[in-house]
């Protein structure tokens, strides 16, 4: 089973007295679109595909295929050829949530996350650098040094042509020789593990808010505009440090959440 958001049988069991004489199908997309308005399921997310639904719930590929069809043709999710089905973004203003803390979104990766979300995504590199030297920084107390030389990325991240997000990345060339020959829109992190096959044991990340006023930024600001700053670093076997990161996300187009993992009392 992949680390795709989990529907449970014990939840669909429940579900069986109110959905009563309705199709299979139209109950289980149902439940589905539940999970979506609750929040269990995000926008980007990835439903569960045919295979999964015919393997959790003991049903035909016809009525999975009917499922999935449902639920998209509801506007609910919209399927990506080649990838998957996911939960596409109906929130006001068309708000992008993000979760601070998921392995899984940060191994899909921005340019992927939009595309699913129903968004069309484009890059505008600014910088892409090698530096002979390295590079460090500070997050949640720790530091972080990345030796060099090091890939410096500038660039610019757009959904529907607007500016949401002023990215710099610095990647260890060490660890990731010849990486600034691949595409800037890829997910590193998949790069990281499948080009690279290094073991990602560790993200740390700490968000702040600041305040940007016109013409002092990338973004383009009538008036004085939060920001948020997030600052990654992602790190493999040994503490050894593959990318350090620093982002401003528009403050008016972005909510974050954050995974919590709480320690099992003993």
């Amino acid at each position: 089973m992949s680390d795709l958001p989990k529907i449970g049988r014990e939840a669909v069991r429940e579900n069986r007295a109110a959905t009563a004489g309705k199709a299979k199908f139209i109950a289980l997309s149902e439940h589905i679109i539940d999970q979506i308005r609750q929040g269990e399921l995000q926008p980007g997310d990835q439903i569960p595909s045919e295979n999964e639904l015919i393997k959790t719930f003991t049903i035909s590929n016809t009525t999975a295929r009917k499922v999935l069809l449902e639920i998209e043709s509801k506007g609910w999710a919209r399927r990506v050829k080649g990838k998957g089905t996911y939960v596409l973004n109906r929130t006001e203003d068309h708000h992008f949530l993000r979760t601070l803390g998921s392995i899984y979104a940060t191994r899909r990766g921005f340019h992927d996350s939009l595309i699913a979300e129903g968004f069309t995504p484009k890059n505008i590199v600014l910088e892409k650098t090698i530096l002979p030297d390295g590079i460090s920084t500070e997050i949640n107390g720790r530091h972080f040094i990345i030796e060099g030389p090091t890939l410096k990325l500038h660039q610019l991240r757009y959904a529907d042509e607007l500016l949401i997000k002023d990215e710099v990345k610095y990647i260890s060339l060490n660890m990731c020789p010849k990486i600034d020959r691949i595409p800037t829109e890829v997910s590193y992190f998949k790069v990281y593990e499948n080009n690279y096959h290094l073991k990602i044991t560790e993200v740390q990340q700490t968000l702040s808010v600041k305040i940007l006023e016109p013409n002092t930024t990338n973004f383009d600001l009538g008036k004085p505009t939060p920001v948020f700053v997030l600052d990654s670093a992602i790190i493999c076997t040994n503490n050894k440090v593959v990318e350090i990161e620093r982002s401003y996300y528009h403050g008016d187009k972005y909510k974050f959440a954050v995974i919590a993992n709480p320690v099992q009392a003993q």
